[in-house]
């Protein structure tokens, strides 16, 4: 298991491969047009300072249903972050009428920064999610978050697949913790992840619907399974979302749903896969309309 020793060796090895700040900040600016924008917090890791946005409706109706989306909660995963500006971007005033959003699109800069699924101390983002989290990112969205006072009908959380999983993260993963960890097959597709206390079924189908019309959709192994867990229908599995503290378990929501994009697919591409995120949530979306529980 890691010590202070193992985090910092583990630390010197990053190295920053691509700009929070040109990226993603730099894009911000016009998304005011239809939104609030708003600096939630600071993380600062070394000499780096790291301001955190997020997007809200710009006048909140506690009479409307609210949605919350989040990106990045992985930093390396950049069809997440991605796929939230793009969907800031292309909401047409038709959604913005009927519900309120509250748009996070990069919870984990650092790890954005330097392509890494953990945050700068070694911590997993998302399984951080609770009550004086260790995890700075973590405490910062929920404080944000719990400040607007809203009862959400939906979150979605976006999120990637990718092959480093197996050959990057999990070996890591083991090395941190003393724990052997499985290898699976790394699906070859878009799937979902709801929440096995209330998965929502139909809710959870239409987003996949919606993404078949962009992407593939990934298949079940020959155990009917992915990453392990049972399928319950095309694409879809189910996680105890508030037992790991996962992002879509602070938020209450009736409806979850993490996203889950293949980007190293032969068959697909980057601008695919933000496309597929993008995709989700108008599909989810659509489904709620009218709907007011499972």
């Amino acid at each position: 298991m890691w010590g202070t020793t193992e985090i910092n060796e583990w630390q010197n090895k990053q190295e920053k491969k691509r700009s929070y700040r040109v990226d993603v900040i730099s894009g911000l600016e016009h998304l005011s047009e239809k939104f609030k924008k708003k600096e939630y917090g600071i993380v600062s890791y070394e000499d780096e300072q790291y301001p955190l946005y997020l997007f809200s409706s710009k006048n909140i109706d506690k009479s409307k249903s609210s949605i919350l989306v989040t990106g990045g909660v992985h930093g390396y995963e950049t069809s997440g972050v991605r796929g939230a500006l793009d969907f800031l971007a292309e909401i047409s005033d038709e959604y913005l009428n009927e519900f309120n959003f509250i748009v996070a699109p990069c919870v984990s800069p650092w790890a954005y920064e330097t392509i890494n699924r953990w945050n700068y101390n070694a911590i997993d983002p998302n399984r951080s999610f609770y009550e004086n989290s260790p995890a700075e990112e973590c405490r910062l969205l929920m404080d944000a978050v719990k400040s607007f006072d809203l009862k959400f009908l939906a979150h979605f959380d976006l999120h990637e697949t990718t092959d480093t999983d197996n050959t990057v993260f999990r070996p890591a993963l083991e090395a941190r913790d003393g724990v052997k960890q499985e290898v699976w097959d790394i699906p070859d597709g878009f799937y979902v992840v709801g929440d096995s206390e209330k998965p929502c079924h139909e809710f959870q189908n239409a987003v996949i619907d919606s993404v078949r019309k962009v992407t593939h959709i990934a298949p079940s192994d020959k155990q009917g399974k992915i990453i392990g867990e049972d399928t319950t229908g095309e694409g879809i599995i189910n996680y105890p979302v508030k037992k790991l503290f996962l992002c879509t378990g602070f938020s209450d929501a009736e409806y979850t749903t993490t996203t889950e994009v293949y980007p190293d697919s032969p068959k697909t591409n980057p601008e695919e896969c933000a496309k597929a995120q993008v995709a989700a949530i108008f599909g989810g979306l659509d489904y709620l309309r009218g709907i007011k529980s499972c």
